[in-house]
């Protein structure tokens, strides 16, 4: 698969690893696809179900051992097996198989998270979609910034849209199951009520979908940093920003807020922040 050109250094060494990383899960992943069932990650818990495959417990063997073999000195973050420690100051973090519930019922809206934080911020991220054969890159560290997808030897540069107002926002979010706390319904409810259209069940690809200009704000809530630090850099590179819900860092937040529009951003921030205070 062709990777995007003039990649400033040293991203271009990065990614070309990753997508050496996305190749080897792919080759794990697609053979289980529309092929396997899953155990239940919650155990009894009444109400609940967070699904593992052997596809996701695989891929991230496969990206660990890539990472553990040729860059040793690099923690590693992943969602199914324990941390890594490292000693570059580097960490790859790794969601195998992020939307594991479409992968479950045959949906080609999962993809796999490959991102690599540079011991300050999350600078490189890719989302791999290896069924679609959808490839996208971002990396974001000071001024060199760029995303792109990569599709077969097609290369598209990504590029958030304007949308300065709510009434013509394009609002995506996995479930609406995630907005557990009042504040957070009371979120939902309002993005629901004041945007032009809401996507659900979409998991990575609406962020990916952001960065290409065809979504204007992704809102969730009870993330992980495995869900969010590979996206950061996709959607910071296409012009997009991406904040927790008070507009501070989302590495690390369970409430995380994209926009590909500046000024769309601050209003809803403030919105937010309204919420919360009534």
């Amino acid at each position: 698969m062709t990777r995007p050109p003039n990649i400033p250094a040293p991203f271009d060494e990065i990614t070309a690893f990753a997508a050496r990383c996305a190749d080897a899960s792919g080759a794990v992943i697609l053979p289980h696809f529309r092929q396997v069932g899953a155990d239940d990650k919650t155990g009894d818990a009444v109400g609940q179900f967070d699904p593992v495959t052997i596809a996701d417990k695989n891929a991230e063997l496969a990206i660990r051992k890539l990472i553990e073999d040729e860059r040793p000195e690099d923690a590693i973050l992943g969602e199914e097996f324990p941390d890594k420690p490292g000693t570059s100051g580097a960490m790859w973090v790794i969601d195998p198989i992020d939307g594991t519930r479409g992968f479950l019922t045959g949906l080609p809206t999962w993809g796999t998270l490959i991102g690599y934080h540079d011991g300050t911020k999350p600078a490189f991220g890719m989302m791999d979609q290896p069924f679609v054969g959808d490839r996208f890159f971002g990396w974001s560290s000071g001024q060199a910034r760029g995303a792109a997808l990569v599709r077969g030897d097609q290369v598209t540069p990504l590029k958030t849209r304007s949308c300065s107002g709510l009434s013509d926002a394009i609002f995506a979010c996995t479930t609406h199951e995630m907005f557990q706390t009042p504040h957070e319904v009371a979120a939902f409810d309002m993005m629901l009520a004041e945007t032009k259209l809401l996507r659900m069940g979409t998991d990575c690809y609406s962020y990916a979908m952001l960065a290409h200009g065809l979504i204007d704000v992704v809102i969730e809530s009870c993330l992980k940093p495995f869900d969010i630090q590979a996206l950061i850099p996709i959607i910071e590179g296409a012009g997009g920003i991406v904040t927790d819900w008070q507009g501070g860092p989302a590495e690390n937040s369970a409430q995380v807020l994209a926009c590909g529009d500046a000024t769309l951003h601050k209003d809803i921030v403030a919105r937010l922040e309204g919420l919360a205070g009534a």
